[in-house]
């Protein structure tokens, strides 16, 4: 991991420096805190239990009050660096929702096309099979994919339920999103 920054916008090591007994090990959340001047941490637990915080509690463990910190709240993971230095911008889309995130959609569409293949227990085959199915998706057709869930994104944003947002979807499929007259519209339809 890389080093944060105190408040003023000095550096601050997360690990132990080579002077130290436990040299380049990592110093724990406890004392990276206290490093902060946030009191004493150890009698603090290291974290909520399955990492489910009491919602509105902001100091119940070590881990919660280490990740509102403005420097760890706005850090870039490896991924989006990597993306960055290529000169992409990494998308983080709800993961296994058909709606919201179109690469579910690509999935399906690779599936179907993979039960074309005649059946086969043979690993190259197999692999050759799955591999044919992931090319065989048109760029066309993950637009229309990326544009169907963009939609879905606006109308949950506009305040649609499930329902609505499906019947706005379909009804403005050649949009990205959806009018501001989308409630207006709904309200005529008697879509509830």
């Amino acid at each position: 991991m890389a080093d944060a920054c105190f408040a003023d916008g000095t550096p601050q090591s997360l690990y132990f420096p080579e002077d130290h007994e436990r040299a380049g090990t990592f110093k724990g959340m406890a004392v990276i805190l206290q490093e902060r001047g946030l009191g004493d941490m150890s009698k603090l637990r290291a974290e909520c239990k399955d990492f489910k915080c009491a919602p509105g509690l902001n100091t119940c463990c070590c881990r919660r009050i280490l990740y509102n910190q403005p420097d760890f709240v706005a850090v870039e993971s490896l991924l989006e660096l990597t993306c960055k230095a290529y000169g992409f911008k990494a998308m983080f889309l709800p993961k296994f929702h058909c709606e919201l995130n179109f690469i579910e959609q690509c999935w399906g569409y690779a599936k179907r096309t993979y039960r074309l293949n005649p059946e086969s227990s043979r690993e190259d085959a197999l692999q050759r099979n799955a591999l044919s199915a992931l090319d065989s998706i048109p760029l066309s057709s993950m637009r229309k994919f990326a544009n169907r869930s963009r939609r879905f994104m606006d109308a949950y944003g506009k305040g649609l339920n499930g329902r609505q947002a499906a019947w706005a979807a379909r009804k403005y499929r050649g949009h990205r999103v959806l009018p501001a007259s989308i409630l207006d519209e709904l309200e005529k339809a008697h879509i509830v």
